[in-house]
């Protein structure tokens, strides 16, 4: 107990306060489900290949289908995240993950695992929007990057857990407890969010302070007015209630230039690391040809350097944004994309594992350094009202990317690999550096986000204040 306590202590050092603490340690852990799902899929592909006899293109399918239903479930999913009770929903979204993945590990052919996989969808659709919107609510303007950071750290960390246990169990027990281990995980997982996290009330009245033992219970804040006024007709920028302004709500959202910039940039880094947590086992052993042990200590350290990253690159950008450079939510992003391909490429070329190891550690470290400050800058621009569904207009290229990549990774890494695959990690290798050049593009389009950033930002703070209405009514359940 002795040692729980002084991890404990030092969790809420870290965090500032036991109330800080529980929220970042739960969203994390809930980024970490999808992540460890199909970073598990990559760490079993051996054994899925040799089970059920299919190709590369087959197994980049088992990830693909459970985000791209994911996509199509993201647009009912954001407007819910504005309109009923959160936490709820995402308790309800994390049992039916887990009920996925326990009757998938039990699949007795192809077709059975890959049709599992469809109900996997739901807590990916439900994950961005839900997140961003609690997020919002519970952390101050000012610390939001920095703690997106710290909860970010969630999608490394459960890629990491997928490869790493999901490569051990493979060897020792079998593909299907590895699924069955994230089932039972995802069960515990949806019980602490019922304990621990409360409903915040809307518009940020329960704001998480720096050392508070409890999220602060507070009056929720209600509409008034006319939606959708910056679209030109009426009160300002608040969203109607029902389901028929979940289409005005999507159109209203993407005709702010910046959210169209930063959807676009995070749709292509996740892109590059859905292909990447795929194929990273085969391309890893056979490349460099090591044993799954050595796999695990290269994934550990490769993983350490992106949760590195990601928590300097919120609290770099958050810095910077205290010391007077407005623009800092998207100048770091615009920065760590363009190193993330300058960094990967001289570890894809060698066949070396201590020269490569520092570059993809680093790279690694870049990569994850461009999220939290883009995720902070989208809350930044849409007026609280809107989180859920802007959220979701980006989920849904998110999760498109994301449902594409294994298999785009796949079919260019057989073609390339040539007839019956005899380089199959050299066919990787250039898929690999092939994938680098969207990184490139992104810096330059962030560079775009600069000129509009902050007058969208201005735009939604005069849109929230406007349409503030104190209310005794409870939130909706």
């Amino acid at each position: 107990m002795s040692l729980l306590s002084a991890l404990r202590r030092r969790a809420e050092s870290v965090f500032n306060g036991p109330a800080r603490t529980r929220v970042v340690l739960i969203l994390a852990a809930v980024l970490a489900l999808g992540t460890a799902d199909t970073g598990m899929v990559g760490a079993l592909a051996r054994e899925l290949e040799s089970a059920f006899r299919i190709s590369q293109a087959g197994l980049g399918l088992l990830a693909t289908v459970s985000s791209g239903i994911g996509a199509l479930a993201t647009i009912p999913m954001g407007a819910l995240a504005d309109q009923v009770a959160r936490v709820r929903l995402l308790i309800y979204t994390i049992v039916l993950w887990s009920a996925a993945l326990l009757v998938g590990g039990a699949a007795q052919s192809y077709l059975w695992l890959l049709l599992s996989r469809l109900a996997l969808g739901a807590v990916i659709a439900a994950g961005g929007p839900l997140l961003a919107s609690l997020i919002g609510d519970l952390i101050p303007v000012g610390e939001r990057a920095k703690v997106y950071g710290w909860i970010l750290t969630g999608e490394m960390i459960g890629a990491g857990i997928g490869l790493i246990a999901g490569g051990n169990i493979g060897v020792a027990l079998g593909w299907r407890y590895g699924f069955w281990l994230l089932g039972l995980l995802g069960i515990a997982l949806a019980a602490a969010v019922h304990r621990w996290l409360p409903e915040p009330a809307r518009g940020g009245a329960s704001r998480v302070p720096p050392g508070a033992a409890e999220i602060p219970h507070a009056t929720p804040v209600r509409l008034r007015g006319n939606p959708f006024a910056l679209a030109g007709e009426g009160g300002p920028g608040a969203v109607l209630q029902g389901w028929r302004s979940i289409w005005r709500a999507f159109a209203y959202i993407l005709r702010i230039r910046t959210i169209r910039i930063l959807i676009v940039a995070s749709s292509i880094g996740y892109f590059f690391f859905a292909g990447l947590r795929t194929f990273v086992v085969v391309f890893v052993e056979g490349w460099f040809g090591v044993s799954t042990h050595q796999m695990t200590a290269l994934v550990v350290a490769v993983g350490a350097g992106a949760i590195v990253g990601a928590v300097l690159g919120g609290r770099f950008a958050d810095r910077m944004l205290r010391h007077g450079r407005p623009k800092a939510r998207v100048t770091v992003p615009a920065v760590t994309y363009t190193l993330t391909a300058v960094l990967f490429a001289p570890g894809l070329l060698t066949t070396s594992v201590p020269v490569a190891l520092p570059f993809f550690v680093v790279g690694a470290a870049m990569l994850g350094a461009a999220n939290p400050p883009l995720d902070a800058a989208r809350l930044d621009i849409v007026t609280p009202w809107l989180w859920g569904r802007a959220e979701s207009a980006r989920t849904v290229l998110r999760l498109a990317a994301e449902a594409v990549a294994p298999v785009c990774f796949g079919l260019i890494a057989d073609w390339l690999a040539g007839p019956g695959g005899t380089s199959k990690a050299a066919g990787l290798r250039d898929t690999f550096l092939i994938m680098l050049l969207p990184l490139v593009a992104n810096g330059l389009i962030m560079l775009r986000a600069r000129r509009s950033y902050l007058p969208d930002k201005q735009a939604a703070e005069r849109a929230a204040t406007a349409d503030r209405a104190p209310t005794a009514a409870p939130d909706p359940e």
